[in-house]
């Protein structure tokens, strides 16, 4: 059994995904059995939690010891994940959170991937490194490489495309138009064609900017939905392959640093996952 306190107004199930990745996964089955109580009390339903709510979950040991993420790499400064689909990133730095109070340490946020998105995630041990690590994402000295697989093939096997994006608040959508508009951002996504099917394309992506569902939207708005993208994607196309988790995986992450993470400066870590 793992309790955890609420630290805001959501509902259960926005907190669960948030904090314990392993409720998430058999979330139905909890629910439907009873496996979850709020403030000592069974629910049967998902509802609104409020700060300081008290959530208890019950889980079998396999339950519990289902992977979320993986650690590719920790030092003394730094924790470098690779993160299963349907995991939300902030469900990684909670669980990496309560195991650092169990050994007298620390932990920070530093960057995001989407939920249905694999792969590398880096966070601080200390405030020192979260200064440097979040200068570091913001100048630019992070290279991230994905992988996609994506329906049709782009028009070149390699280029660097520009164009702008613009985000949707309500609809949590962001749009892309090929010219400047009122409150659009300008993107520039690089990509590399590895493999080619009959259908589909396997492109090695390279974020220049990074903007949110930069590369998904991007792609798609040229004509190369990311297989099992429901949001941005061919929703028939997905549906004929029973795809409903995008093919997107966060391969590769290389960093320039100085100071105390200098050492990372040079290596590339690698996701096990790919496409």
């Amino acid at each position: 059994m793992l309790e955890l306190i609420v630290d805001k107004e959501q509902s259960l199930k926005e907190f669960t995904e948030n904090n314990y990745a392993q409720a998430s996964f058999f979330w139905n089955y909890l629910l439907k059995n009873k496996e979850i109580k709020l403030n000592g009390k069974k629910i049967s339903a998902d509802q609104k939690v409020y700060k300081g709510d008290i959530v208890s979950y019950y889980l079998t040991k396999k339950q519990t010891e289902k992977p979320a993420f993986y650690i590719v790499y920790e030092d003394e400064n730094v924790i470098i994940t690779d993160k299963e689909d349907g995991v939300n990133s902030e469900a990684v730095f909670a669980a990496l959170l309560r195991e650092s109070k169990t050994k007298n340490t620390e932990c920070y946020f530093i960057h995001r991937l989407d939920r249905n998105t694999k792969g590398l995630l880096i966070f601080a041990k200390n405030v020192g490194a979260e200064y440097t690590l979040l200068n570091a994402f913001k100048t630019h000295r992070v290279d991230k490489t994905y992988h996609a697989l994506c329906f049709g093939a782009p028009p070149k096997d390699k280029d660097v495309l520009s164009a702008y994006l613009k985000k949707n608040a309500e609809g949590a959508l962001v749009r892309i138009y090929d010219e400047p508009v009122l409150g659009a951002e300008k993107i520039l996504t690089e990509y590399r064609v590895l493999e080619c099917s009959a259908e589909t394309s396997k492109l090695e992506v390279t974020l220049h900017t990074g903007k949110t569902h930069q590369i998904r939207a991007h792609l798609a708005h040229i004509g190369c939905p990311i297989v099992g993208d429901m949001k941005y994607g061919t929703t028939a196309k997905n549906k004929a392959l029973n795809c409903t988790r995008q093919r997107l995986v966060a391969k590769r992450l290389s960093l320039s640093l100085e100071g105390e993470l200098s050492c990372l400066s040079g290596r590339e870590f690698v996701s096990r996952f790919d496409v």
